[in-house]
């Protein structure tokens, strides 16, 4: 057929985590928050539903300052898309293009690749060390002079890894000042590593630092897809020239302006996953996984070639889990209940397996 490009064709499908068939079929395959919405943000989502027949602001003027606020920046230096990944995508579309390259971890966001191809630009993903992490010197090591961009996942998904904040300052030290260097903090809010790197530390310190957050995780807003990126005032203003117009709607504006006056609340569901991701842990831990510190609302379980078997495992007994057949294993950290059958499974096929 005529028309398409091959670059497109030859895309990957971005993997969304598998759907549940049943009500007895637990989902943790998406790095979903397994609470359901704060009352005030249904209450204000319920509000907002009368005006829906209207466009949303495109500017996103009230969200925007209401961030600038909280992190003492202008509203110039904040722009936002539909999710994180989008406003990713926006910082490719931006900075590079043909002949370019945008150097990532790897495995890290599946998306990286994904939006990079599309853009036209060449990726160039970095192995993990060993211990699953990012190798930053190589990282370094990998950047060239066609290199416009280069994505630092903390945590890492899927690993759960973050690095420190002095590897990233001495990471930074060996990137040329006009490669951007984007920091992806989706799972910043379950970082509980006492030297941990701060994306907003870092964006204060370096003219080429770019932070990017989102709504879906710790705030709750997965389905309503909001994110965005603290970056400096030019790149801002370009990433919102090649976003897509009123891809931030109404509601997905009013929950997370909501959301943002209910941080006690909001921080003590995160206290609350937090300390369930250290139980699923330590039960994975102690049935003789090999399972890492995670800092995310998730887990990493390295199975290697039982990565298939153990998946096939967990789906019989109705959980869905994140496989990379040959790797291993992303299990999102659920309710107690669910991860008591995660927990339950993975002891059986332990002693399996062996």
């Amino acid at each position: 057929m005529t028309g398409r490009r091959d670059v497109v064709a030859s895309l990957p499908l971005y993997k969304q985590g598998a759907m549940p068939t049943s009500a007895d079929v637990v989902k943790l395959s998406s790095n979903e928050n397994p609470y359901p919405p704060l009352p005030s943000v249904v209450s204000a989502l319920t509000g907002a539903l009368g005006a829906i027949n209207l466009y949303p602001d495109m500017g996103a003027v009230r969200l925007r300052s209401a961030l600038a606020q909280r992190y003492g920046v202008a509203p110039g230096n904040i722009a936002v898309g539909a999710g994180s990944v989008e406003v990713a995508q926006q910082i490719v579309h931006a900075v590079a293009g043909p002949g370019d390259e945008v150097v990532f971890a790897w495995r890290s966001f599946e998306a990286y690749p994904i939006i990079t191809l599309i853009a036209g630009a060449t990726p160039v993903a970095v192995p993990l060390t060993a211990g699953d992490r990012h190798d930053l010197d190589a990282m370094a090591a990998a950047i060239t002079p066609a290199t416009k961009l280069v994505f630092v996942c903390t945590p890492n998904n899927p690993t759960g890894t973050a690095p420190s904040a002095a590897e990233v300052e001495a990471f930074l030290t060996r990137v040329p000042a006009d490669v951007l260097v984007v920091i992806d903090e989706a799972y910043v809010h379950f970082n509980r590593r006492p030297d941990a790197v701060s994306g907003m530390d870092l964006f204060r310190a370096h003219d080429n630092v770019i932070v990017l957050h989102t709504f879906s995780k710790a705030y709750g807003l997965a389905g309503l897809r909001v994110g965005y990126a603290v970056a400096p005032e030019p790149i801002a203003d370009d990433l919102r020239r090649v976003s897509v117009p009123f891809a931030v709607t109404d509601l997905a504006q009013t929950a997370a302006l909501a959301s943002l006056d209910a941080d006690r609340e909001l921080s003590a569901r995160v206290d609350r996953i937090v300390a369930e991701r250290d139980r699923v842990t330590a039960g994975l831990a102690a049935s003789g996984w090999p399972v890492g510190e995670s800092q995310a609302n998730f887990v990493w379980l390295r199975a290697g070639d039982d990565t298939a078997r153990v998946d096939a495992a967990l789906r019989d007994a109705g959980v869905l889990v994140r496989a990379w057949d040959g790797e291993g294993l992303r299990i999102t950290i659920g309710t107690p209940e669910a991860d008591d059958r995660v927990l339950s499974v993975l002891a059986g096929i332990r002693e399996v397996i062996g």
